[in-house]
């Protein structure tokens, strides 16, 4: 039965999250593989990040622009854009740039080492498999994404910022002293980063989970990788609107 299957599946993923909590011992080998990976997905990121930080906060800055404009509060477009960036935007779109550029990948280099046996031949030599290739890349990920998030909003309001100023003709203190008193530094930018963090580890337990437990064939990796993108941005949808309706009431 589906439901069947269902539950099976995330008491599966449950424990699959358990073992790689266990498997997080600080050793010295972790903290290499770390950095390898923090390297890999998080650095390797950036150029997305920033190309899609930058249009995102002009397309905002244009869009709040035509909108605020007709009721005369054309002013508060960097109240709207800042935040709509920290509470929602940030957060989210750089989780959903982050599954397609390194959540792919997590799912299918560890759906290739199932396939090539590497990870069988890493237990027959007594190593944690989950230690060795899970561990790493799930706290690189979330590490990074929060990181990754205040990147894309700073590259965001910078956009912004030139727009509304140097083409739309907003006054550039008006600009700064609307986002001073709109965005609570304190509150917003920390929930930004409270929800990266969680939106990393769903997305690199998601795409390690479907790339570890692929079939052991080509097909079964490509399978993996496609499985892994769309699983995990629905669940980074989805506890979105779980975060915001709990967070922001």
């Amino acid at each position: 039965m589906p439901f069947v299957a269902t539950i099976r599946s995330v008491g599966r993923a449950g424990l699959f999250t358990l073992s790689v909590l266990r498997a997080s011992r600080p050793t010295a080998d972790l903290l290499r593989e770390l950095v390898r990976e923090i390297y890999k997905i998080g650095a390797r990121s950036l150029p997305i990040i920033a190309v899609g930080g930058a249009f995102v906060g002009l397309s905002v800055t244009l869009l709040g622009y035509r909108a605020l404009d007709t009721y005369g509060a054309a002013n508060q477009v960097s109240a709207m854009l800042g935040l709509g960036l920290y509470r929602e935007l940030g957060p989210v779109l750089t989780a959903l740039l982050f599954i397609g550029r390194a959540g792919s990948s997590i799912a299918a280099e560890l759906g290739l080492m199932r396939a090539t046996d590497q990870i069988t031949a890493l237990g027959l030599m007594a190593i944690d498999p989950v230690g060795k290739a899970v561990a790493p890349r799930f706290w690189a990920a979330v590490l990074c994404v929060p990181l990754l998030t205040a990147f894309f909003c700073s590259l965001a309001i910078t956009a912004s910022y030139f727009e509304a100023v140097h083409v739309i003709g907003v006054e550039s203190g008006v600009f700064w002293q609307v986002l001073k008193d709109s965005v609570d530094f304190g509150k917003d930018f920390a929930m930004a980063f409270a929800k990266a963090a969680v939106f990393g580890a769903v997305a690199a337990l998601v795409a390690a989970y479907v790339g570890f437990h692929a079939e052991p064939t080509i097909e079964g990796t490509s399978v993996a990788t496609t499985k892994a993108v769309v699983n995990a941005s629905l669940l980074v949808l989805m506890f979105n609107f779980v975060m915001s309706a709990l967070l922001f009431r």
